[in-house]
């Protein structure tokens, strides 16, 4: 079959070699971009007196049609046309006779698949950033109802100190802002334009790149046409912002797996979010978080894998740069299908508050409590950290806690110790003390709800 390049050739490639080198499998995700650019371009050709403004006309109207046929799924494609943009141009064509031909003039297969990619890329993280907020929106709602839920909080997952299960669950919340911020900052990047750039060193046609910049909703044109044929900044950037996403969604989905264990018991999620075992059937298996987890690293591949491509290149498009679009399309995907899964799960989930105070009631995690207690007597914090923590081995010997422990008892570990302890190493009590900014105690956590509240108000 003949090639769109293949006037300078005498053989055609065997057809598993065409099939190798073919990217039709995957980027006819590409095909609305595609024909959006393709529109936008042969206006300005028809504007610009490029070609005849009625061939212009006519080419806009087939490939109108193609987008018709494109959503209803009746276009078919060819491994022999390589790729989205020239079996696009074929099927064009076929559409409508030999003027279609004129829709490739002054333009590149470079410049039109770095298009397509800007656009696919702008309307996916747009999509992304609102799925990030529908997450934030389960947290927080999940937060309002649990300011007052004390929780045993972690660090290296041994118990510290008892918490607000609020504040637990916010500090996803403040994560996952980070991150919406991140893909926000970085559309004013993928916000550009390449078209009109051609293969690399722009066009002798007097071509207007910011009219078809405008057609196309971007904000302006690279200012170079050797960079913008050659960029993938904007993809790195995204799946390194995609990477981050992922690794706070796979931290989130450890707690989950953890705290719906026998061992922990602290929540239930539903039974959509869950499988069985096929073998044992008391199963209940936190699949989805599981998934989710796994799929974090599949993400920060791409990145890597994407870097990795991009490092011995030089100027200008490589056919390297092929590898740059399954990565950024699986991305999307996994990232879009990870958020919604995850609202999903925090929405339904079923908080054990019952079993999340037991926890707090038989543990040492209100050993700081003691030890600042004791500070606030003037005793220095490192001698009272001594006194608790000899305190603590005692009680570990004996098989009971801090608040079983007699009046009489603290006070022969140190005399300066009185009845208000008692009250002061109350779980509650402790999580409840702690106001300052940013901290568990519970008036704290409504300030940072207000907070919160108004950032999802905002956006």
């Amino acid at each position: 079959m003949k090639k769109a390049w293949g006037g300078r050739f005498s053989k055609s490639p065997e057809q598993w070699i065409e099939e190798f080198g073919a990217s039709i499998s995957f980027d006819q995700e590409l095909v609305f971009e595609d024909l959006e650019g393709s529109i936008a371009h042969v206006k300005m050709l028809g504007k610009m007196n490029i070609i005849p403004l009625e061939d212009s006309e006519k080419i806009v109207q087939g490939l109108l049609k193609l987008k018709e046929k494109a959503s209803a799924g009746e276009l078919v494609y060819s491994v022999s046309e390589e790729d989205i943009h020239l079996n696009l141009e074929k099927l064009l064509t076929e559409e409508i006779g030999p003027v279609g031909g004129k829709l490739h003039t002054g333009r590149s297969r470079n410049d039109q698949v770095a298009t397509d990619m800007h656009l696919y890329l702008k309307k996916q993280v747009l999509v992304i950033m609102e799925h990030i907020k529908e997450l934030q929106e389960a947290l927080f709602a999940q937060a309002e109802k649990n300011v007052e839920t004390v929780f045993p909080g972690y660090t290296h997952l041994q118990r510290a100190q008892p918490v607000s299960f609020a504040h637990h669950l916010l500090a996803y919340f403040w994560m996952l802002e980070r991150d919406f911020e991140r893909f926000q900052e970085s559309l004013k990047r993928i916000d550009l334009s390449p078209l009109g750039a051609s293969a690399l060193a722009g066009t002798t046609f007097p071509i207007d790149r910011h009219f078809t910049a405008e057609q196309l909703g971007f904000s302006g044109v690279y200012e170079n046409s050797m960079d913008a044929v050659s960029d993938r900044d904007f993809i790195v950037e995204f799946l390194s912002n995609a990477s981050l996403t992922m690794t706070h969604l796979s931290r989130l989905a450890e707690e989950f797996i953890l705290w719906s264990s026998k061992e922990f018991d602290f929540i239930e999620l539903d039974d959509t979010y869950a499988t069985g075992s096929s073998i044992m059937p008391q199963k209940k298996n936190p699949d989805m978080a599981e998934l989710i987890r796994g799929k974090s690293g599949r993400v920060v591949g791409h990145l890597m894998g994407m870097l990795t491509t991009l490092k011995g290149l030089p100027l200008t498009y490589n056919k390297d740069m092929q590898e740059d679009k399954e990565g950024m399309f699986d991305t999307v995907h996994t990232m879009i299908g990870s958020l919604k899964i995850f609202a999903g799960m925090v929405k339904t989930m079923t908080v054990k508050a019952d079993v999340m105070d037991t926890s707090v009631h038989q543990d040492f995690s209100n050993a700081t409590e003691l030890a600042d207690y004791l500070a606030s007597k003037g005793i220095p914090f490192r001698e009272a950290h001594e006194i608790v923590g000899k305190l603590v081995l005692g009680c570990i010997q004996k098989g009971c806690y801090l608040l079983d422990l007699s009046l009489e008892e603290l006070q022969a570990a140190c005399a300066q110790i009185e009845q208000d302890i008692f009250a002061i190493l109350s779980p509650r009590e402790a999580v409840k003390r702690r106001n300052s900014y940013g901290g568990t105690g519970f008036s704290q956590v409504r300030l940072q709800l207000e907070k919160a509240k108004a950032k999802l108000e905002k956006s």
